[in-house]
């Protein structure tokens, strides 16, 4: 029973417009496309609706997060605490408000949405605390461009075939983005599939980045 379920899954089959991102100078950002379509195991059009949740990450890098307090009408740093790993880049388009479509142990389990961001805080942390930094972090980013979400930004059309726009804005990291596609029905998500872009810079930009990693005593 459970093999002849398994094979009533769907299979999904992402595409991206752009397989790598070239960074120049006067690099303005870009924006992609995410599409593909949902089949069923024979290569038919799926027999069910289902809803699509598609999740672009950047390269994970350490970062300090750090709070400032007003002193005497002066602003000063005050507590902070570091992540092992936060992605450099977050955005999530979903076919419909995640709330509607999951519980939110599931959101959490796939990191659908802002709020399920898996961070890991270096060191121990009080939970308050963690949540409170956590929260600044994704704020930060949030207003740098680049955490976001778009709930109703896939369009699914006859059932089969859907697409998203996730811009990438100037200030995006260069690394192997991950874009992770889900298909969802009755609350659980029962098939995912990614694929892969690849953000790097060309020309002056990687001659700087290039000389500043292998000659960093001359490049500061």
């Amino acid at each position: 029973l459970l093999m002849l379920s398994a094979q009533r899954d769907p299979i999904l089959v992402p595409e991206v417009s752009q397989s790598e991102v070239q960074v120049r100078q006067g690099f303005t950002g870009t924006e992609l496309l995410l599409f593909g379509a949902i089949l069923d195991p024979q290569g038919q059009r799926a027999g069910e609706q289902y809803d699509i949740v598609v999740v672009l990450k950047g390269p994970t890098t350490p970062i300090r997060v750090r709070e400032k307090e007003r002193v005497a009408g002066i602003w000063v740093n005050a507590e902070s605490t570091a992540f092992r790993s936060a992605p450099s880049f977050f955005a999530v388009a979903s076919s419909a408000p995640i709330e509607n479509l999951v519980d939110e142990r599931t959101a959490a389990i796939y990191e659908l949405g802002t709020d399920f961001i898996q961070l890991s805080p270096s060191g121990m942390i009080d939970i308050e605390e963690q949540r409170r930094f956590s929260h600044g972090l994704v704020d930060l980013r949030g207003r740098q461009g680049l955490y976001k979400q778009n709930m109703g930004g896939v369009k699914i059309s006859e059932r089969v075939l859907y697409q998203a726009r996730i811009e990438l804005p100037s200030n995006v990291q260069t690394g192997t983005y991950t874009a992770e596609t889900f298909a969802i029905a009755r609350g659980r998500v029962i098939a995912s599939a990614i694929a892969e872009v690849e953000v790097r810079k060309v020309g002056f930009e990687r001659f700087i980045e290039d000389f500043s990693q292998k000659q960093a005593f001359l490049y500061g």
